[in-house]
């Protein structure tokens, strides 16, 4: 395996699907983006499902895999082929006012039929991941986790994967703190730094109150190409 010397900062992450917008600020705060797709597949989570807003509220678009017990994330299958139909009629009925639904439609609506021509998950998520960074004009480079052969221990798999890709910060999202071992990364020569999600701004959104959770596809079609400015944090003041 050839060291990247082009990647500084990493990100490892798992695949998600359609995701929010902090997966995708994440994303271009790194040289490389690795997907940890060779991992456990968790369930009930978002590997295989996001939240939409609907004049009903929030509502889960979920894709139906086979349940396998354990496996990896790479190796679930899809359960039911059709699943895109019904997924891209929630969008369309429920974002067709969207100020930008217009703008991606066809582009959209084109990724949902090739999606659903998919056979694993893993595959279905990187078309939108691809697409999403592709409209947000991110330039990172993305990458598999299988591209990179690593011990399975957690965080040794992690630092792993970071010096074969040539990397000199490890960018970790906040949930990782209750077990990310630093150490391990510091005997490395790699600087842990942690990424936060706090302080993106609000934007118009149809159907009542502000919902920051949902996927990336209700900022891109409710602002188009001002979607970037909703990834710029506010910075709090220190207090004394």
């Amino acid at each position: 395996m050839k060291l990247s010397d082009q990647a500084k900062k990493v990100v490892v992450l798992q695949s998600n699907y359609i995701p929010w917008k902090g997966y995708f600020d994440l994303m271009r705060s790194a040289d490389e983006f690795v997907i940890l797709d060779d991992v456990q597949f968790t369930k009930r989570d978002w590997r295989n499902r996001n939240l939409i807003k609907t004049q009903h509220g929030l509502h889960w678009l979920t894709i139906p895999v086979k349940s396998k017990g354990l496996q990896r994330i790479n190796e679930v299958e899809i359960s039911e082929p059709d699943w895109h139909v019904p997924h891209w009629k929630t969008i369309s009925r429920s974002l067709c006012r969207a100020a930008y639904f217009d703008r991606y439609e066809s582009e959209l609506h084109r990724a949902y039929l090739t999606a659903g021509e998919a056979q694993f998950l893993s595959q279905i998520n990187l078309i939108f991941i691809e697409l999403v960074a592709r409209w947000l004009g991110i330039q990172t480079r993305i990458t598999s986790s299988t591209d990179y052969p690593a011990p399975d221990e957690r965080t040794q798999r992690l630092v792993s994967i970071c010096q074969m890709a040539g990397a000199r910060e490890y960018i970790s999202g906040p949930g990782a703190r209750g077990y990310l071992d630093e150490e391990l990364f510091k005997q490395a020569g790699i600087t842990v730094r942690w990424f936060d999600y706090e302080g993106y701004p609000p934007y118009t959104q149809l159907f009542g109150d502000f919902e920051p959770q949902v996927t990336v596809l209700d900022l891109l079609l409710n602002t188009g190409p001002d979607a970037l400015r909703y990834l710029v944090r506010e910075v709090k003041p220190e207090q004394s």
